[in-house]
């Protein structure tokens, strides 16, 4: 009887234990509301960075409805769990987040979690963005505080039951969300560093290009193996990148500054987004993002051949074997695919 109390009582302690972690996750006190500040009060290089730093975070992207204005929210956005909207991130200070002062930003950001304490969901990526440093996210607080405010509420959510109840929001962030920036590698270089930064924080790359489990957490020990998004595959950005162009770091900052690789494929879908906004962004950070990347992509089989497969050019011998598809490609397909065509003068790759 003496160990089955004991063992009792073991397990009450776990338990309260867990539900008190749990509660540390789930609950945050409300922080004050503020007078919108006017845009004359942050300094127009802060805003600048800002701006630019939302361009590396393609904020616009999930922030903006369709035919919406830009970073109003309401974008529906499909999950397993059911639809989000997103919400409004203009300073409108009742439907956006005029009132949110700089600590309210960092909070929800960093931990996830909205002005007035509730908590965020993990459709908005904070568990990268938790990555971040200090003076980015205050200078996208400047940039975001200086748009022009929208009065427009997002619609209700739409989430099967019981995914609509928001604390448990908190079991998720004691799985998912490890808080912290990171610490420079000494043994690396800046640009590195800073591309590190970026590409785990708020360009949050993991997002995409790492698989997810059954609650929708990115699995950590297969980071960047590729995944699924919208009906688009992302494809790996570690070693098993099935590339036979080695991704080299020239190609990585082409890709990302234009869209287009000859090497490689155009972004199109949710990536083509992602490389029209980088190709606003400063060069030096691109730079950084692809020096990163490139890291990632070292163990790749085209990388480790340290050469490139030959492009083998069987235009003949499909035009052959496969006359009927010839005729459809030289009428559907050949203005712009064929040598010569106008997607292969601006550097689209070629279909072969």
């Amino acid at each position: 009887m003496k160990v089955l109390w004991s063992l009792l009582a073991i397990a009450s302690v776990a338990l309260i234990g867990t539900g008190a972690l749990v509660l540390a996750f789930a609950w945050f006190p409300a922080i004050a509301p503020i007078a919108t500040p006017r845009p004359e009060a942050f300094h127009r290089a802060v805003v600048a960075r800002g701006e630019s730093l939302a361009m590396i975070g393609n904020c616009e992207a999930c922030h903006t409805a369709k035919g919406s204005q830009p970073y109003a929210g309401g974008l529906p956005l499909q999950t397993p769990f059911g639809t989000i909207h997103s919400t409004n991130i203009t300073p409108d200070p009742d439907t956006g987040i005029g009132r949110w002062s700089r600590l309210a930003f960092r909070r929800a950001m960093y931990n996830g979690v909205s002005r007035d304490g509730h908590l965020l969901y993990p459709a908005f990526p904070y568990n990268h963005f938790t990555r971040a440093n200090l003076y980015d996210l205050d200078a996208l607080y400047a940039y975001f505080m200086t748009r022009a405010p929208v009065s427009s509420r997002p619609p209700a959510n739409r989430l099967r039951e019981p995914y609509g109840f928001r604390p448990l929001i908190g079991v998720w962030n004691l799985l998912y969300l490890n808080r912290g920036t990171l610490p420079p590698v000494p043994t690396e270089s800046a640009e590195w560093n800073r591309g590190r930064e970026l590409v785990e924080g708020l360009a949050h790359c993991g997002s995409c290009h790492t698989p997810r489990d059954g609650r929708g957490g990115e699995r950590r020990r297969v980071a960047y193996d590729g995944a699924w998004v919208d009906g688009w595959y992302a494809p790996p950005l570690n070693s098993r990148s099935p590339a036979v162009q080695a991704w080299t770091y020239e190609r990585l900052l082409t890709y990302l500054s234009t869209g287009l690789s000859p090497a490689h494929a155009a972004a199109a879908g949710p990536m083509g987004t992602v490389t029209r906004q980088l190709a606003q962004a400063p060069e030096y950070e691109v730079r950084a993002i692809a020096a990163y990347v490139a890291w990632l992509l070292e163990d790749a089989p085209a990388a480790r051949a340290g050469r490139d497969a030959p492009v083998i050019d069987r235009h003949e011998t499909a035009d052959r074997d496969h006359p009927e598809a010839a005729v459809l490609f030289a009428g559907a397909c050949a203005v712009c695919h064929a040598p010569g065509g106008p997607m292969m003068q601006e550097g689209r790759p070629p279909l072969a």
